[in-house]
């Protein structure tokens, strides 16, 4: 039954392969697919986020559901220590030795993925601010023909605890309304990394996910665009996001980093990341 299922997915075509623009990266674990379904965590210097975060996953049995993977964009912190990730349950890791940031990871570990055959993806960053709980959930949708799902915090059942109200503010009456705006679904929580989308979503040419444009954190702000003009199905899911009281783990610089996710907001709503037809 599983067969004939997998035999119906989307291929991908040697020639379509040879087009996708991949950054280099070094597979430093993998010990084969297990599960249709993959959760994919992009990190850099997690430190102890990442180990807290893969020991709710393992108490929420995730491994037993999905093969978890993940996709280093070259921590220098020693955090991922190969025999303690394969304790926690982990099947895959992935270190980016190309250049770019999130977009150029997300990238390596999409590629790497759709190669091995996943039905469908779920990301989740790894500085253990997402609740795992919802992972279960997000599959449970791919499995019932849903293409995208976005983790929302602020929808009925969703958790914002100590979000920084400047970002809030950004999320709420910037970001989220103009890709509702311009992508004609509503979205409430679009800077999210904590998604989940089908394999013949990423598989689509009109999306060409595999371009060097994408190396910061343009594939966020163009897929929420994207994906609905192109007609696939999408869904918000209720979720929890907790920031540590104080300190505030991001990657985003305070002032450089948020004008630069304006610009690949602008840029994503007025289609300049979209495919030449």
């Amino acid at each position: 039954m599983r067969m004939t299922k997998m035999n119906m997915l989307p291929n991908i075509s040697p020639e379509a392969r040879a087009d996708w623009q991949v950054p280099t990266f070094d597979t430093r674990l993998w010990v084969g697919r297990k599960h249709p379904w993959c959760v994919m965590i992009p990190v850099i210097n997690e430190g102890e986020r990442i180990s807290s975060q893969l020991s709710k996953m393992a108490a929420l049995n995730i491994d037993g559901i999905a093969d978890i993977i993940i996709i280093d964009g070259g921590s220098t912190d020693g955090s991922l220590g190969l025999e303690p990730l394969q304790q926690q349950g982990v099947r895959g890791l992935l270190v980016k030795t190309g250049p770019g940031k999130l977009s150029a990871q997300l990238r390596c570990g999409y590629a790497f993925a759709l190669d091995q055959g996943y039905e469908g993806i779920v990301s989740i960053d790894g500085n253990d601010k997402d609740d795992p709980e919802a992972i279960r959930r997000f599959i449970d949708a791919l499995k019932q023909g849903v293409d995208f799902v976005q983790a929302s915090r602020f929808i009925a059942g969703g958790v914002a605890e100590n979000t920084p109200k400047s970002r809030d503010f950004a999320i709420r009456f910037i970001h989220a309304p103009m890709l509702s705006l311009f992508s004609g679904f509503r979205w409430t929580d679009t800077t999210q990394g904590f998604r989940a989308y089908s394999r013949k979503m990423l598989l689509d040419t009109k999306i060409a996910l595999f371009r060097d444009l994408f190396m910061t954190y343009e594939l966020l702000a163009y897929l929420s665009y994207r994906a609905p003009k192109l007609g696939y199905r999408c869904l918000e899911l209720p979720t929890t996001r907790r920031y540590p009281k104080g300190e505030v783990p991001t990657k985003i610089s305070s002032v450089k980093g948020n004008l630069s996710l304006l610009q690949v907001l602008f840029r994503a709503c007025f289609g300049s990341y979209n495919p030449n037809d």
